[in-house]
């Protein structure tokens, strides 16, 4: 219980860390931000196919694979369909505070609920290398996106401070879910390999329906595909250290 308590609170203030330029810069290139993005998309695809899938399949046989992929996928997708997307440079108009920066604030703390529970589940699953991996598969995630939402903040005129604050809770929000997605998955073990497909199938739609359409969208492509492969090969090494 330790380790997972330990390892979601260190996915989930990754938020923290990619808030953390805002103090320093106000922005980052279109090409940095591209090559970022697209690491992290390499690195969710690697942990999902290399690590969560076939651990799914262990714990609970290939019906449990393809329901919690399809259950992933298509509560990610209802969530992205229901919510605003963050699109820093055309929201740099937004003159204050007001109910779309709320909107967005509350898309992202349902947001990391899902990622949360792939954070617990992994952790629950007999695999022990699993959950260390996928925390830092989460946590790579949530260092773009804390700086995305960081920047979106004070475009809307919020201080450094709330929006660095603001950050935090929808980072806290991730670790919550985290233990309770581990809870869940520990007091019900069949649960596990349907938790770890629906992680899969999470992080998969995340890397392919947001992280890497923004990768490619601003004329930088062929540097965010090579971050992508290294992405994707560093996440490779990290599961062979972990076992």
């Amino acid at each position: 219980m330790e380790s997972a308590l330990l390892g979601s609170i260190i996915s989930a203030m990754a938020t923290m860390l990619g808030a953390a330029p805002i103090f320093f810069v106000r922005k980052l290139s279109e090409k940095w931000k591209d090559i970022l993005i697209a690491f992290t998309a390499g690195i969710m695809v690697s942990a999902s196919t290399f690590g969560l899938m076939p651990q799914a399949i262990k714990e609970s046989g290939i019906l449990a694979l393809t329901v919690g992929i399809l259950l992933g996928i298509v509560l990610l997708d209802l969530i992205e369909k229901n919510i605003p997307h963050i699109d820093v440079e055309n929201d740099s108009r937004v003159s204050s505070f007001d109910s779309k920066s709320l909107l967005v604030i509350i898309a992202l703390f349902i947001h990391n609920i899902p990622e949360g529970l792939s954070t617990g589940f992994s952790y629950a699953s007999r695999n022990e290398g699993l959950g260390p991996m996928v925390a830092i598969s989460i946590g790579a995630q949530n260092i773009p996106e804390g700086l995305i939402l960081a920047v979106f903040l004070i475009n809307s005129r919020v201080s450094k401070i709330r929006a660095f604050a603001i950050v935090f809770l929808t980072g806290l929000m991730e670790a919550v879910s985290a233990v309770i997605g581990y809870l869940t998955a520990s007091g019900i073990e069949n649960l596990i390999g349907y938790g770890l497909a629906f992680a899969a199938g999470a992080m998969l739609f995340i890397a392919y329906k947001e992280l890497i359409p923004e990768s490619h969208g601003h004329g930088y492509e062929r540097p965010s595909t090579y971050s992508f492969i290294i992405g994707l090969l560093a996440m490779v090494y990290i599961s062979q250290w972990f076992g």
